[in-house]
C-alpha cells in the first residue's frame, strides 16, 4: 500500500505516544520495564547461538586449545552481563580476560565462575577488593613486585598473577629480558601463584612467531630455575583466524571473532563466524519529497524527484557510524534502503523511493546478519571505520535482547 498524505498526518499522533489505527505493528509508547524493541528505542538483539558458534569455531581453529574470552569494552557492546554468562557455560572457554577492574567486577555481579583477569592495571584499594572475589591480576611494572607482597600479606594467602610480558609490542608488560631478574626475590615467590603468563601480538605474522617463541624460551628457562609460568596465551582474534599457530600456545585469546568480527577483510574471506549481535531501531516518520527538497543538516541530501523518505530512532550516539551516507544501506522488511543526508546523533534517514509500504513503527535492521551488505565488517568498510569501532562503539546504554 503506498503512504499518502492522510496517513503522514495521522503519524503526527505518535510524538505524543498515540497509537494510530489501522495497524498492530506499530507500538505504544516505551513504559519503564518493557521490552527491548517494544517502543520507539532502538536496541541490539543479542544472537545467543552466534556466539556459542564463534566460540567454538574459534577453538576448532586453534587445535581444540581452550579459550581466555576478551570480554573488555562490555563485550564488545553485547553486555558483559549477556555474553559473561554464555560463555561461563561453555567448556570451550576456560576464563575471562577485561582491562579495567570495574568490568572485572561486573563478570562477578553476572555469577560468572571460571577464572577472570585483569590484563590492566589496579590500584592498591582495587587490587584487594578483585583478589578476594578471586580475579586474577597481571602484573607488568618492577614496581608491582612489591606490591604484591605487601597485598598477599593483607589477604593472607599468595596472589594469583598471569604475567605480562612485552615481547616487542612494546606499549606494555615486563620487558621478556627482565622477567627472570623480576621473580628472583624469595618474597615475591612466596607472595604469588603464577598461573600464566601473556603476551600481545603486533599482528605482524613473521614477528608474531618471533614474539611466541620469545615468551616460550623464557617459559623453558624459568622452569629450569624452579619457576613455572603456567599457561601461555598470545593469539589474538587476527592470529587464529589467519591463523598462526605457532603462537597458539596453551590458551588461545580472541576478542573481536568470538562476537563475530573479522580483524581484515582477508580473514573474512577465510572464516566461518556469525555476528553476534543485530542493531535494529523502528521508523519514526515517513515523509514525501518533492524534487529538489534536501534532508537532514546541511541538506547534503535533495530529491532528485518525488519520492519517501523515513526517518530512524537511532543515530551515532548509538553506535551506528556517521559515514553510513557513504554506502550504507538498511533492512525494513524484505527490502533494503540507502542511507542519506546525515546521520545524526539519534536519527537516520533512509530513502525510500518514488512507491512504499514502509510505516511509522515498522522495524529496521542496520547491522546484523541478515544481509552480507549488514555485516559488521561490510558497514565498517562501506563508512569508513574501523571494524573494532563496530562493537567497541555501541552504546552501553542500548537495551538488549538475548535470541
Amino acid at each position: 500500500m503506498t503512504i499518502s498524505r492522510r496517513n503522514m498526518l495521522a503519524a503526527t499522533g505518535l510524538a505524543f505516544g498515540v497509537t494510530l489505527s489501522g495497524t498492530n505493528r506499530r507500538p505504544e509508547r516505551s513504559k519503564e520495564g518493557s521490552p527491548p524493541g517494544s517502543g520507539f528505542d532502538p536496541w541490539l538483539e543479542i544472537d545467543a547461538s552466534a556466539l556459542r558458534h564463534n566460540a567454538r569455531t574459534l577453538a576448532r581453529l586453534a587445535g581444540g586449545r581452550q579459550i581466555l574470552s576478551v570480554t573488555k569494552n562490555n563485550a564488545y557492546g553485547t553486555g558483559l552481563e549477556t555474553a559473561g554468562p554464555l560463555f561461563d557455560a561453555m567448556p570451550e572457554v576456560w576464563g575471562f580476560g577485561v582491562v579495567r577492574p570495574v568490568e572485572a567486577l561486573a563478570l562477578r555481579a553476572a555469577a560468572v565462575r571460571k577464572p577472570v583477569l585483569l590484563m590492566g592495571p589496579a590500584s592498591d584499594e582495587e587490587s584487594e577488593e578483585l583478589v578476594r572475589r578471586e580475579v586474577r591480576l597481571a602484573p607488568s611494572t618492577r614496581a608491582d613486585a612489591d606490591r604484591l607482597v605487601r597485598l598477599a600479606a593483607r589477604v593472607g594467602r599468595p596472589i594469583a598473577v598471569h604475567l605480562y610480558v612485552d615481547t616487542g609490542m612494546h606499549r606494555m608488560g615486563l620487558p621478556y629480558t627482565q622477567v627472570l631478574t623480576w621473580l628472583e626475590p624469595a618474597p615475591l615467590r612466596r607472595a604469588v601463584r603464577i598461573e600464566g603468563a601473556f603476551t600481545e601480538l603486533v599482528e605482524d605474522q613473521e614477528f608474531d612467531r618471533e614474539q611466541a617463541a620469545r615468551l616460550t624460551r623464557l617459559a623453558e628457562s624459568a622452569r629450569s630455575g624452579g619457576q613455572p609460568l603456567g599457561r601461555l596465551h598470545a593469539a589474538s582474534s587476527d592470529a587464529i583466524v589467519r591463523p598462526t599457530a605457532e603462537t597458539f600456545l596453551d590458551l588461545i585469546r580472541p576478542g573481536l571473532a568470538l562476537y563475530g568480527g573479522y580483524p581484515t577483510a582477508e580473514s573474512m574471506a577465510r572464516g566461518e563466524l556469525r555476528p553476534g549481535y543485530r542493531l535494529k531501531a523502528r521508523v519514526l516518520r515517513v515523509d514525501l519529497l518533492e524534487a529538489g527538497e534536501g534532508v537532514s543538516y546541511h541538506r547534503r541530501y535533495k530529491s532528485e524527484g518525488r519520492g519517501w523518505i523515513a526517518t530512524l530512532g537511532i543515530g551515532h550516539v548509538d553506535g551506528y557510524p556517521s559515514g553510513a551516507v557513504k554506502g550504507c544501506e538498511v533492512l525494513i522488511g524484505k527490502r533494503t534502503y540507502p542511507v542519506v543526508g546525515t546521520v545524526s546523533a539519534s536519527h537516520t534517514v533512509v530513502a525510500l523511493g518514488a512507491e512504499t509500504t514502509v510505516q511509522v513503527g515498522d522495524e529496521a535492521v542496520l547491522v546484523g546478519s541478515d544481509l552480507p551488505s549488514l555485516h559488521p565488517n561490510a558497514v565498517a568498510e562501506r563508512s569508513g571505520w574501523s571494524e573494532y569501532n563496530m562493537f567497541m562503539h555501541l552504546n552501553p546504554g542500548l537495551a538488549k535482547r538475548v535470541v
